[in-house]
């Protein structure tokens, strides 16, 4: 959510950078919050000035009643009665053009970094930069679902049984390499001054919308029947969600975190081949990366976040890139964003496996999340990024280590974690 002083001073500015965003179908809503804002005031204003009127009449009444004058006391009474109800009639308006206008801000989305490339979609995304060198397999590579059965560790059709389309289970040591990654990223990250959190797995409506769009709600979060709770997407929710309404320490500025959850996620995304394995599904676990800092360093760490993916990924010898996210493909809250991709040998090209984002206040307006300065209270920046989400990064993975016999190496990295294995053989 952006600062409404922003639309009173120059609405032409937001505007201007919805279209940025190709949706001018939200152009109307700012003329509409700039009217409903000067009425609400307005409101406002008159409220003031009725109570005010208020007070000062019935302080009159004592003092009649004293003088004895009933009278003229009886006609002061009616007075402040009619007061009240003008006073009760403005209130409800005031409840009205506050819930419309809170609706309409959700809704416009956040100001997008001068170096965000201009694009409708994410076929018009930037390439950054490429990270180790694609290794050439002289052999054809299988799709990956066929290579975790052949290793005994993936069975799709009784995961369609038990739950539907888009589960999966894992099995022996494709599932034991799962936990490595998990473990190994937990342990990367704790290494960078992060610390570890579990948080909650479920969290309250008003959280979701303070934390994302009403669209990416809708299409995203599974609610559970017949309660104020909804299955997390990411462990952002609840991890920027720990702190609403909260006035931090600027002096313990900035808060570094990583966190495990599993993930629920309706959308299962466009369809194809990829749909009838891994890549897309509506359970997942992953280890993130949450930030809340000072404005001034928002970019810095916005870097630092999305280069400790990279390494992460390198780390296991992998190869990746960065994508700059252009304007069209920015979430709302978004003021801008890369993604990192994986490389398929199969495919012979790059898959998305993490997102940086930097939100600058927009969540912390939404939650309320700020700092006391000398100057006075100041919305804090929030980030997060993805450290790593096994088990679409199992697809990468067992791709880029697979052997022509059909087994995987295992990086040195992730073979404590694999009590010593170096690679995982065929069943």
């Amino acid at each position: 959510m952006i600062d409404i002083n922003i639309l009173r001073e120059n609405p032409q500015l937001v505007k201007d950078n919805i279209k940025l965003k190709f949706q001018d179908e939200k152009l109307p809503l700012v003329d509409e919050v700039v009217q409903l804002d000067k009425k609400n005031r307005d409101c406002k204003k008159q409220g003031d000035e009725l109570r005010a009127k208020k007070n000062t009449l019935s302080s009159q009444i004592g003092m009649l009643m004293k003088s004895g004058q009933k009278d003229e006391a009886q006609k002061v009474k009616e007075e402040v009665v009619a007061i009240n109800a003008k006073i009760a009639e403005l209130e409800k308006q005031e409840e009205s053009l506050s819930a419309r206008i809170k609706q309409i801000m959700y809704a416009i989305p956040n100001f997008v970094a001068k170096d965000v490339p201009i694009g409708k979609d994410d076929s018009q995304n930037v390439q950054l930069q490429t990270f180790l060198q694609p290794k050439e397999k002289n052999f054809d590579v299988p799709y990956h679902a066929e290579i975790l059965e052949k290793l005994g560790g993936l069975d799709l059709d009784s995961a369609r049984k038990t739950s539907g389309q888009g589960f999966y289970y894992l099995i022996g040591d494709v599932a034991r390499l799962h936990s490595a990654i998990l473990s190994y990223a937990r342990d990367f990250m704790i290494e960078k001054g992060f610390t570890y959190v579990i948080p909650p797995f479920m969290i309250r409506g008003d959280v979701v919308s303070g934390v994302m769009s009403f669209s990416e709600m809708d299409n995203m979060m599974y609610k559970i029947e017949g309660e104020d709770l909804y299955l997390i997407g990411t462990s952002e929710h609840s991890m920027i969600g720990r702190f609403a309404d909260t006035i931090l320490d600027e002096n313990k500025l900035p808060i570094t975190l990583t966190s495990y959850s599993p993930c629920f996620r309706k959308e299962k995304g466009a369809h194809g081949i990829e749909e009838r394995g891994i890549y897309r599904i509506h359970q997942f676990e992953k280890q993130e990366m949450i930030v809340i800092c000072r404005p001034e360093e928002s970019e810095e760490w916005y870097n630092k976040l999305w280069n400790y993916t990279v390494e992460f990924f390198v780390s296991m010898q992998i190869p990746v890139r960065t994508l700059a996210c252009c304007t069209g493909d920015l979430a709302d809250l978004k003021y801008k964003s890369l993604d990192v991709e994986a490389w398929s040998p199969r495919q012979k090209k790059y898959f998305e496996v993490g997102s940086c984002s930097n939100l600058t206040d927009a969540q912390a307006r939404r939650l309320g999340i700020r700092y006391k300065t000398s100057k006075g209270m100041v919305f804090a920046h929030t980030l997060n990024n993805t450290v790593v989400a096994p088990p679409r990064m199992l697809i990468a993975f067992v791709e880029n280590h697979l052997n022509e016999d059909g087994s995987v190496d295992i990086p040195p990295v992730l073979r404590p974690y694999m009590g010593g294995k170096t690679k995982i053989e065929i069943k």
